[in-house]
């Protein structure tokens, strides 16, 4: 049987998940960030975002180590780009709210490199 005559099953795009050591302090961080309700909550795992729509998710992790981007000794794997108009204002909102600005700022004037309060790298860039 040819793959176009096997009825493929719907698959969507759902959420990214961040292993972390507290998922209710990464989950508050983000969801006070990018104005995200809790949708589902547990001792080890949250998941924010609105129904219906793609979503962040937060995984409690023993022994988790937090990322040494730009340090190659433990990559950081993935990160977020958020899109925003103003960095300067974004950026002082985030470091407010528990974020920590990268010693190493590739491109300044497209993009800021923050840090989560986890660890992970994330951008804040007028790209996109």
């Amino acid at each position: 049987m040819s793959p176009e005559t096997v009825a493929s099953p719907a698959i969507r795009y759902a959420s990214v998940t961040f292993d972390c050591p507290d998922p209710v302090e990464l989950a508050r961080f983000y969801g006070e960030a990018l104005g995200l309700p809790v949708r589902f909550s547990s001792d080890d795992f949250i998941l924010i975002g609105e129904e219906g729509s793609t979503a962040l998710s937060f995984n409690r992790l023993a022994g988790y180590q937090r990322p040494t981007w730009p340090d190659p000794s433990r990559e950081k794997q993935a990160h977020l780009e958020l899109g925003v108009d103003d960095l300067d204002a974004t950026q002082a909102r985030l470091l407010a709210l528990g974020a920590v600005e990268a010693s190493v700022q590739p491109q300044p004037d497209l993009w800021r490199v923050l840090l989560d309060p986890a660890g992970h790298p994330f951008c804040i860039t007028t790209l996109g």
